[in-house]
């Protein structure tokens, strides 16, 4: 299988390709994007997924008409992270103004397979939002239209014929899982992109305003992200560089995060890498004229200690913070652990640094393990060296955060912990986790499994551990315990890990420590600030499968006194257990503190204990009341499709009520399955699991504490409608064939045209013992549409198909024609489903050169050729264009006579 190029922006790859040229350092080989998933994860018929957008989609935008909007919608509002405290830090003398901004892939790197989630086990699953501050999506997409069959995983990145959006939305389930853990989510502005352009952003309206940044700011609040990281790195013209600052301060005073990466420079906007913070690029931070324009730079790479230390003075001149301001760029996914430039020149005397940190490409822990390991990444029993190849990024290649620091197996990193603080969301007076990472083998509730098929869905990630693995011994000696996420029957652990197992209580995982065990250790777990009241109590559920009499104990840690561990026992913690058990810890002892750590302490109670195992599945600590929220309301199902997959809705209730919804099916053979978790007011269900008769749908909330609510629901009897609806489209009607249970119903037959401004509704009626209808269809335009039928009696609810109209017209080219320098211009066509663009010059037609290959063509293609300086021309010389689309449709030729 070939390997081909990660999302490293191409103009900075070119660059760092040349420098390592020049410089002597060995390139390594590059890893690929994810592949196109297989299996039960490959791409369901309606599955949502997310498309990259151009400018012209975007001044056209509108929930109404962008493909799935409403199921890509992030609802989790950004939540407050308590105030830093020095005495619970790993490392107490680093300063916590130090930010992090990871720019990173989401699961992966698919391009037609960004979804919010999925029901596959190998994907990225961000377990590190402690140290993150700012979350930013680095993930290319195509523009929505894009047919994926022009996609071929096996070709190299250089034969990607097909258009990839100057914008990218970050994958809504990782914003809400940014939000939950604090950290904000910015989409992405990325240039270049062939055949688009920048100048499309920076036009203004009558108002002297920027329509584009208008409506960036409108789809960022409706999406539910908090900004955006703009990579402009090809040049722009010097009498554009005050337009850029103007847009940018738009997006900004339009309460969006806005980081600028270091690549063009003030005031001629030629791309020219600084990598330090300086005149010439801190005004699009800080303008003279405009004022504050950005919130932020990311410096690029090449930075070493005295620009480092110019960065710092350059910010506080212009009476900027520079933690706040400036971001030291590191190339994680090129360079991983062998970072060719010192971190440690960062840091001032006192081992804090000077600047924030920026990462990219932190996603290689998975997308490159075939480069750098030999193993491969889409198999689930590698997926435990992705896991420690990511302890060992953020917290160190000693995966503990105390001890962060480089070694003789890594001498070139020291982990992230070295250099940030790590930060807590856990404040107020109840919190809950199940160690959950947010994917699994199965899914479990109670210890059991209620869904045997493996998934990945971090918009229900549990709030993990605030230090992996953050574990210490009474006598100071070195630990001879291991920690580790226990996924259950099936997972391999790898070498490092000897235990059984067990799987989680809740969710996809439980945490397990295991080893041999002669002394007592101390796991710390959770960093807070929680009050404690007369009624607070601390609850731990547990399972410990090895025979012996070591005990397990809570460690508490209060603000007023953080030097001090206060142990409480967990009773019978030293039983071995073939079930799940919760044991209650009072704390009405500590009422009026203030709880600012806790974790685990095992103890072999005098006698060597080998090959010591306990999983703890659940900890939760509450003030003593009920927080089980009330039934949803509006439970709906919006779409049931013949596929088996279905589209539900509800109301959303306020996240400070209500952290997520569950969704179960209880299926006609008399199992209950879990279906997935968000917090949204819409679901979309991949699979009912070949039912095909009667299934009830449950929807609960669940409360702050964990509680669920009493169950919504709703039923659906597949063997009361209609079966195998299929559609054939054809010029000027739509003919849609189904089996029919009934003789004595009649049928209604509605089509809808999906994601247009004004969506047209069709509806006919047929006799009852019909099983086809013809819908008549005026511009068969190719665009998406759905169509229902429904028996007109008590008990049919529909069944659902979506397809696309037959599509037998090309809108023609709309834009202008422009000489420059003597050579023609044209404007990106509008239309959404163009795919090449003819040209004749005094009707003969021109042939162009394809980017990288020696081959000629016939046409302009999208997403490959530029539409700049095309081919010569002089005044009075006849142009002609003519689009094609998609399908192969020609559209109208629209002529042009140059200087008239």
């Amino acid at each position: 299988m070939k390997k081909f190029q990660s999302m490293l922006r191409i103009g900075m790859f070119l660059s760092v390709m040349i420098m390592l040229a020049l410089t002597g350092i060995n390139t390594p080989v590059l890893a690929g994007d994810t592949l196109p998933i297989q299996g039960q994860g490959k791409k369901g018929e309606n599955q949502p997924y997310a498309h990259g957008y151009r400018v012209q989609d975007i001044l056209e935008w509108n929930p109404e008409s962008d493909p799935y909007s409403k199921y890509l919608r992030s609802r989790v509002p950004l939540q407050p992270r308590i105030t830093p405290f020095a005495a619970t830090q790993a490392n107490p003398s680093l300063s916590p103004e130090t930010q992090l901004l990871n720019l990173a892939g989401d699961y992966g790197n698919a391009f037609f397979e960004s979804y919010q989630s999925n029901d596959n086990f190998s994907s990225v699953l961000h377990n590190f939002w402690q140290y993150t501050d700012i979350y930013g999506g680095w993930h290319g997409l195509p523009t929505s239209e894009v047919p994926v069959e022009l996609y071929d995983p096996n070709a190299d990145w250089t034969e990607r014929h097909f258009e990839f959006g100057i914008v990218n939305l970050p994958n809504p389930a990782y914003t809400n899982a940014a939000h939950k853990n604090g950290s904000l989510s910015l989409g992405k502005i990325f240039l270049p992109r062939a055949g688009l352009t920048h100048s499309d952003l920076l036009v203004k309206d009558g108002q002297d305003s920027f329509p584009v940044a208008t409506k960036l700011v409108e789809m960022a609040k409706y999406y539910g992200f908090d900004g955006f990281f703009i990579n402009q790195e090809s040049t722009i013209s010097a009498a554009e560089v005050p337009l850029y600052k103007e847009f940018m301060k738009a997006l900004r005073d339009g309460g969006m995060y806005v980081q600028w990466y270091d690549s063009v420079i003030d005031p001629t906007g030629r791309v020219s890498y600084q990598n330090e913070f300086n005149s010439r690029n801190s005004p699009f931070v800080k303008d003279e004229q405009y004022g504050r324009v950005s919130d932020s730079i990311f410096l690029n790479y090449w930075w070493n200690a005295q620009r480092i230390e110019n960065s710092k003075r350059h910010a506080l001149s212009l009476d900027l913070n520079p933690y706040e301001t400036v971001f030291t760029g590191v190339e994680a996914g090129l360079y991983k652990f062998n970072q060719p430039y010192n971190l440690r020149d960062i840091l001032d005397e006192q081992g804090n640094p000077k600047t924030s940190i920026a990462v990219l490409g932190s996603e290689f822990i998975l997308g490159e393990l075939d480069t750098d390991t030999g193993m491969d990444r889409t198999d689930n029993k590698n997926q435990y060296k992705a896991f420690e190849r990511e302890r060992m990024w953020w917290s160190g290649p000693n995966q503990n955060p105390t001890q962060a620091s480089r070694n003789d197996e890594y001498p070139r990193w020291d982990g992230i912990a070295a250099y940030v603080t790590e930060r807590s969301v856990i404040n107020g007076n109840t919190f809950i986790s199940n160690f959950n990472t947010g994917h699994g083998l199965q899914y479990y509730q109670n210890g059991q499994v209620i869904n045997e098929n493996e998934w990945s869905n971090i918009n229900i990630q549990d709030i993990l551990p605030t230090w992996q693995w953050w574990l210490e011994t009474s006598n100071g000696t070195k630990p001879t315990l291991n920690v580790d996420f226990d996924y259950g029957k099936g997972y391999v652990s790898g070498d490092k890990h000897h235990y059984e197992k067990i799987g989680a209580y809740t969710g996809g995982s439980s945490l397990v420590i295991q080893g041999d065990l002669s002394t007592e250790h101390f796991l710390r777990l959770y960093k807070s600030n929680l009050s404690i009241n007369k009624d607070s109590y601390l609850e731990i559920t547990f399972k410990k499968t090895s025979k012996d009499d070591a005990k397990m104990k809570v460690g508490l840690i209060f603000k007023d006194n953080p030097e001090k561990i206060v142990y409480m026992d967990v009773q019978n913690s030293h039983k071995t257990k073939s079930k799940w058990e919760t044991s209650k810890i009072k704390l009405k002892d500590f009422a009026g503190r203030e709880l600012a750590a806790f974790g685990l302490a095992f103890s072999p109670e005098n006698k060597e204990v080998n090959n010591y195992q306990i999983n703890v599945g659940e900890i939760k600590v509450s003030d003593g009341k009920e927080k089980a929220p009330a039934e949803p309301t509006g439970f709906q199902i919006d779409k049931a499709y013949s596929s088996n997959e279905m589209k539900v809705s509800w109301d959303i209730e306020d996240y400070d009520q209500v952290k997520q919804y569950n969704l179960y099916a209880k299926l006609s053979n008399g199992k209950t399955v879990y279906l997935g978790g968000t917090y949204d007011d819409t679901y979309y269900i991949k699979s009912l699991y070949g039912e095909n008769e009667k299934v009830v749908l449950q929807l609960r909330a669940v409360g702050i504490d964990g509680s669920e609510s009493k169950p919504a629901e709703l039923s659906y009897w597949y063997d009361r409608d209609v079966k195998d609806v299929s559609a054939e489209e054809h010029d000027d009607f739509v003919k849609v064939n189904w089996k029919n249970p009934s003789k004595t119903a009649p049928i209604e037959v509605t089509l809808t045209r999906d994601y247009e401004k004004n969506s047209e509704i069709q509806v006919v009626n047929v006799e009852a013992g019909a099983t086809s209808a013809k819908i008549p269809i005026n511009n068969a335009d190719g665009n998406r549409y759905s169509v229902k039928v429904k028996l007109l009696n008590n008990h049919s609810q529909g069944i659902t198909l979506s397809s696309r109209l037959k599509d037998s017209y090309a809108d023609p080219y709309d834009g202008d024609f422009r000489v420059i320098n003597g050579r023609l211009a044209l404007d990106v066509p509008k239309p959404t489903d163009w795919h090449h663009l003819y040209i004749y010059v005094n009707g003969q037609l021109i042939q162009h050169s394809i980017p990288n290959s020696k081959e000629r063509s016939d046409y302009l293609i999208r997403g490959t050729s530029s539409l700049t300086a095309i081919t010569p021309v002089s005044n009075g010389d006849t142009v002609k264009v003519i689009l094609q689309d998609y399908a192969g449709n020609l559209s109208d030729p629209i002529s042009k006579v140059i200087g008239e």
